[in-house]
């Protein structure tokens, strides 16, 4: 991996309800134009479950009730031109309150396991996000090159976090 100084942590939940997961679609920002799970950056101030459940406040307009982590992920990327780690702790939750509802930023949907729209997501969702969803947890990482294509990668099972 590139050694630099930018780093960045962030968080990314996945909604479940019975064999439905919920992915939005980014309308704005880094990510426009493609499906992911809800989340963002852990600000200064905060801890990883504050800006977990911050965040999915947010973009969709559901507060976490319990959730579990399932992965962490290391990218080594370039972010906005800046290489980068985006180090990301990635949660599953099947309880919450309210409905999932459309954001300036996000516009949530309901999709059945098998039809998850993974050529409209991340290039390294299909090597880890099958695994999350079907109950294993993991530890990847993956290095990027400027034009945002994997370059290396490396997606361990783990018993836990």
């Amino acid at each position: 991996m590139r050694d630099n100084k930018n780093k960045l942590q962030l968080t990314l939940v996945f909604l479940r309800r019975g064999n439905s997961v919920l992915l939005a679609m980014k309308k704005r920002g880094f990510g426009a134009g493609k499906w992911n799970g809800v989340g963002g950056k852990v600000e200064s101030d905060e801890t990883i479950d504050q800006a977990l459940i911050r965040e999915t406040k947010e973009e969709i307009g559901v507060t976490l009730e319990s959730y579990e982590k399932v992965a962490e992920i290391v990218f080594d990327e370039f972010y906005k031109g800046t290489p980068t780690f985006m180090n990301v702790h990635v949660f599953v939750s099947s309880q919450w309150t309210g409905d999932p509802t459309e954001s300036e930023e996000m516009k949530p949907e309901w999709f059945e396991r098998e039809s998850i729209p993974y050529e409209e997501m991340w290039s390294d969702d299909i090597f880890w996000l099958p695994a999350v969803l079907d109950g294993k947890k993991i530890q990847a990482t993956f290095v990027l090159n400027e034009e945002d294509e994997i370059t290396a990668h490396n997606v361990t099972a783990v018993k836990g976090f």
